[in-house]
């Protein structure tokens, strides 16, 4: 999915209301069924944490890899607990849309911006120091709203002992955070996996590498040190996954086990195996499956587009194509701006004979993406099969106009064997769980794995339920929740973004710039400016378009949205094209 104005960033957040159990093995959608979460507590609200690295004060250069997994270590044994953490990914690509570099002192006001962006309630950093022997570790819990520093959790020991060190830390953090957590530390490390402290250094050291030789080769002693360990199979199918070999990648993720908070990009991945090794049916049942789970027990409206579209592609594989356009057409009522959905059910379109059908799809798609020369060709295409000669005519100079230099791709498909579209069809190779959210009623519990709570009614719960009800379509209620937001926390930048969308989808443009600015008065980022400059080109003005993009990506150089959308700006201009 593309990052498109007016969402939260896309990363890789993976946030699961569910508790973490012990690793079991499985293949493929068995024992799907465990992807089920607890109960959930209609009491309770949801507390949800985001966990920064934490500093090296004053320990040797080779031990810089404490921070990272400290880091790693936190989230892995708040999860045990019941606890809803968000993963060191999303934070990562949450810093690099606001252009901070992953290493290096954050400051707080920082931790609360990048808090805020991702719906976060409880922020966890801290800091480290050894002498070569022994290790001191302190850290604190930072609430968001209303702002409050929890008191300082420190503890030291012999650097050997850094799993039961750092198991202290986090248990004094927690009932720092909430006065009555039940949960005594003898209680709280019962619930915890046990971690190999030699495996777990060799999968930090794994993260951290930078070519894919030296990481599967950390990464394979870190789960030759502990078998049972999910997150270095994890980690090594996803190497072997983004390396296209999928016969290498499935056996190691089916190591994860689905009650595992990878478990779903896990399936997922899967999934997208099965159909790049040709096989819809087995596709299909992870697909069909993992959507059911998060649906019912995950979170509530958690119909991902990503799903709904490779699910719709193993149904048309297996001609089942009444299915595969009900899915793939949810996915495009979901996700407006991306130009992959409306382009498969074009090709879907034409697999039945359908033109005009398909000509309508393929439309939608080069409207919603220009700039792709495959949803020209394709709309060209099915224009001359329709016979639309003054359309096509037009369609033809506008796309000469702008694809002058390459020009556009020639089809290489035979119209009467519908199975050789199939080579054009969109998988979509990663899960976006950033539009996971958490239920409103609060958070997993069970006798023995309770959560921390937070005021429900503070700026960061309204953001929450605003999103919810923006994602649903009801505008109304997702505009009242964007205010108290703002009444909660005047200077949200997030609540003013939000309101901002709400305002382009009404279509007031000039209220929608309005919001917009007010945002980036309060915080400066990529993602907005790139709204704003969305906005801009709405209004037909792409020299203030241009303007906020280039220091978009002065801001965040590496923000792929905005570097598309100034691509897109440079061809017109040089193209002369309206």
């Amino acid at each position: 999915m593309k990052i498109h104005a007016f969402r939260v960033p896309r990363a890789r957040l993976l946030i699961v209301a569910l508790c973490f159990l012990a690793a079991t093995g499985r293949t493929d959608a068995h024992h799907l069924s465990e992807f089920r979460s607890p109960s959930r507590s209609q009491a309770t609200p949801e507390g949800v944490f985001l966990v920064f690295p934490f500093e090296n004060v004053g320990a040797p250069p080779g031990l810089d890899w404490i921070g990272e997994g400290l880091e790693e270590l936190t989230i892995q044994r708040l999860s045990a607990t019941g606890q809803q953490v968000y993963t060191h990914a999303g934070r990562l690509n949450e810093m690099d849309l606001y252009g901070i570099p992953p290493s290096g002192k954050i400051t707080r006001a920082t931790m609360l911006h990048i808090a805020e962006e991702l719906d976060a309630d409880y922020i966890v950093f801290g800091e480290y120091s050894s002498d070569g022997t022994s290790l001191t570790v302190r850290a604190r819990i930072l609430r968001t709203s209303p702002v409050n520093l929890f008191p300082v959790a420190t503890e030291t020991g012999p650097l050997t002992s850094l799993m039961e060190l750092h198991m202290k830390v986090v248990w004094r953090l927690l009932t720092e955070a909430d006065s009555s957590y039940p949960l005594s530390l003898n209680e709280f490390s019962k619930l915890q996996r046990p971690i190999s402290p030699a495996a777990f250094e060799q999968y930090v050291r794994g993260l951290l590498s930078n070519d894919d030789e030296t990481r599967l080769r950390d990464l394979k002693e870190a789960n030759r040190l502990q078998p049972d360990a999910p997150e270095p199979a994890f980690a090594i199918g996803q190497v072997y996954f983004h390396k296209n070999d999928c016969a290498a990648a499935l056996p190691w993720l089916a190591k994860v086990p689905a009650t595992h908070t990878l478990g779903a990009e896990a399936i997922f991945a899967m999934g997208v195996c099965r159909l790049r090794l040709g096989q819809p049916d087995k596709a299909q049942e992870l697909f069909a499956e993992l959507r059911e789970d998060m649906q019912h027990n995950l979170v509530s409206g958690a119909d991902l587009p990503e799903i709904l579209n490779n699910l719709g592609i193993s149904q048309a594989r297996q001609d089942n194509f009444a299915s595969a356009r009900t899915a793939i057409g949810r996915a495009s009522d979901i996700d407006p701006d991306e130009d992959d959905y409306p382009f498969n059910l074009g090709l879907l379109a034409l697999q039945q004979k359908d033109v005009a059908t398909a000509e309508t799809n393929f439309a939608e798609s080069a409207q919603r993406r220009p700039d792709n020369a495959l949803n020209r060709a394709f709309l060209l295409y099915t224009l001359e099969k329709a016979g639309k000669k003054d359309e096509l005519r037009a369609a033809r100079e506008m796309a000469q106009e702008e694809f002058s230099e390459k020009g556009l791709p020639l089809l290489n498909f035979d119209a009467k064997r519908p199975d050789s579209l199939v080579k054009y069809q969109r998988v979509k190779p990663e899960l976006e769980t950033t539009s996971l959210r958490l239920e409103l009623q609060g958070p997993v519990q069970t006798a023995s794995t309770p959560a921390v709570t937070v005021p429900s009614d503070g700026a960061t719960a309204h953001l929450r339920q605003g999103r919810q009800q923006l994602r649903a379509g009801r505008l109304d209620a997702a505009e009242r929740e964007f205010h108290a937001a703002l009444v909660s926390d005047p200077h949200s930048a997030a609540a003013h973004r939000e309101l901002a969308e709400i305002d382009r989808r009404r279509g007031k443009l000039d209220d929608a710039v309005k919001e917009l600015h007010l945002s980036l008065a309060e915080l400066d980022s990529a993602a907005t400016r790139t709204a704003l400059a969305r906005i801009y080109l709405d209004q037909k003005k792409p020299d203030l378009a241009r303007a906020e993009l280039e220091k978009a990506i002065k801001l965040a150089p590496n923000y792929t949205e905005a570097r598309e959308l100034l691509g897109r700006l440079d061809k017109k201009a040089t193209g002369g094209a309206s």
